[in-house]
């Protein structure tokens, strides 16, 4: 009877571990969708911005590289210290109830956190940046990079669904609207401030 109740307490550890895992997975994973998501709607945004003004894609890809690469900087340095903030709580806990004794390799790596979170950016933003690449005309171009990065937001609105285990249909929406609203009042802003001679 003592050996069942002690085989049934460790096949419970064992599902506690492995959900433990999971959950911290898919949290990372979450993190990775949505930091290429920023990298997306904000290098887009940027794109479609100075495109409102200047029709050059020599100054539009310019534009977006520099988003890529501020933006990446900014998620990177962010998600480090975020990440350092926790694992020092973390630290100051485990010595509390251990008196002393860490176990660090179970802790978050706020080096790899910051990693992570720069090529997740990057890679959202590589997206209009390819797009626009190759397009010399300027109306062809704005539409290709709107199609393309519709395209991505619809990939990565599925990947949230699922992640989260939400609606996909509804995160696929609010996706969309999101990334068309961000590109839509970053160009009409711009166009109104450019056309008033700033």
């Amino acid at each position: 009877m003592e050996s069942n109740n002690n085989n049934l307490n460790l096949d419970m550890e064992k599902d506690q571990e492995t959900t433990f895992d999971y959950s911290k997975r898919a949290q990372w994973l979450r993190a990775a969708v949505l930091g290429a998501n920023d990298g997306l709607v904000s290098t887009a945004s940027l794109m479609m911005g100075i495109g409102a003004v200047k029709q050059d894609v020599r100054i539009m890809l310019l534009t977006g590289f520099a988003g890529l690469v501020a933006g990446a900087c900014s998620m990177a340095i962010g998600e480090f210290i975020s990440v350092y903030s926790q694992y020092d709580i973390e630290v100051a806990q485990m010595k509390r109830e251990s008196g002393g004794d860490t176990k660090k390799e179970k802790l978050p790596s706020p080096t790899q956190a910051a990693i992570a979170s720069a090529l997740a950016f990057s890679l959202g933003a590589i997206v209009p940046l390819l797009a626009a690449a190759f397009v010399k005309e300027y109306k062809v171009r704005i539409g290709v990079i709107v199609a393309a990065v519709t395209l991505a937001l619809v990939m990565f609105g599925w990947l949230r669904a699922v992640l989260g285990k939400a609606p996909v249909v509804k995160s696929l929406v609010r996706v969309l609207i999101g990334g068309w609203l961000a590109m839509a009042i970053t160009f009409g802003f711009t166009k109104l401030v450019g056309s008033h001679g700033l």
